[in-house]
């Protein structure tokens, strides 16, 4: 019984010297680590935005042009909305890398050819199904007299600005963008997903 105690009491002892000292070494190291800053650059962001600006203008395409492009040689339709999103509906034949997983290394996966011409569409290309291409935009939070007299208007946040912008940025020039906020029902589209019939 006394050798049981015994034990008992040592390794309760030893226990409590473990975590003591785990909890001396997280305190030193909060106290003493100095981390560089983080791999962000706001300077580099607009930069490329200022670089890219003009030729997005001109990236810019119609919805016949649109689909007329995606039967090309050396083309691909990129969507980079949301597994999920993706999963449940998306233009046939589209390629998928969720806007989160972009990496230099997971987009040369997708896209090994830089020359590639990537044809890009978002949630605010498409009307008339708002769960599977909820549109993407920041309402003015005044009432209605106020925005209309100071000609607010909702502040558009697409996806397709960042992943032309973060493309562009991994080397990928030759993006082309739909133009246009289409039915879904549309008869020139053809979607896949889980909840298309």
């Amino acid at each position: 019984m006394k050798i049981t105690a015994l034990i008992i009491l040592a390794g309760c002892c030893f226990i409590t010297g473990i975590i003591h000292s785990q909890v001396n070494k997280r305190k030193k190291m909060e106290k003493d680590t100095q981390y560089p800053k983080a791999l962000v650059d706001y300077d580099d962001f607009k930069n490329l935005v200022t670089e890219l600006e003009k030729q997005r203008e001109k990236n810019l395409v119609s919805l016949p042009l649109f689909l007329k492009m995606a039967q090309e040689e050396n083309t691909v339709v990129l969507d980079s909305r949301s597994d999920f999103r993706f999963n449940r509906k998306h233009l046939k034949g589209a390629i998928h890398l969720d806007f989160t997983d972009f990496t230099q290394e997971n987009l040369l996966k997708l896209i090994p050819d830089p020359n590639t011409r990537i044809l890009i569409y978002c949630n605010n290309n498409f009307d008339g199904d708002p769960i599977d291409f909820a549109s993407k935009m920041a309402k003015p939070k005044t009432n209605i007299e106020t925005q209309i007299l100071s000609n607010r208007k909702p502040i558009m946040l697409a996806l397709n600005i960042p992943t032309h912008i973060n493309l562009y940025g991994y080397g990928y020039k030759n993006i082309y963008e739909l133009d246009e906020l289409v039915n879904v029902n549309d008869p020139r589209i053809q979607f896949e997903g889980t909840e298309v019939k």
